[in-house]
């Protein structure tokens, strides 16, 4: 189950906007959090959970920096 990981796109004020090139990293206090962009240039961040994140991996939609 291939599924794209959304965000909110603060530029643009849009909600659940697919995220491309996405990149897992994870925080200092242990969280997972998904840094790509909206494919027209706009950096997004979303927090994500451990299992959200690692699903997302799995899946091939985004790729881990750890």
């Amino acid at each position: 189950m291939s599924k794209m990981i959304t965000a909110y796109c603060m530029k643009t004020k849009e909600k659940n906007v697919p995220m491309q090139e996405a990149v897992i990293t994870k925080t200092s206090r242990g969280g997972y959090m998904a840094q790509g962009n909206d494919g027209k240039g706009n950096k997004m961040t979303t927090m994500l959970s451990e299992a959200t994140a690692l699903q997302a991996v799995k899946d091939g939609v985004a790729k881990k920096s750890w």
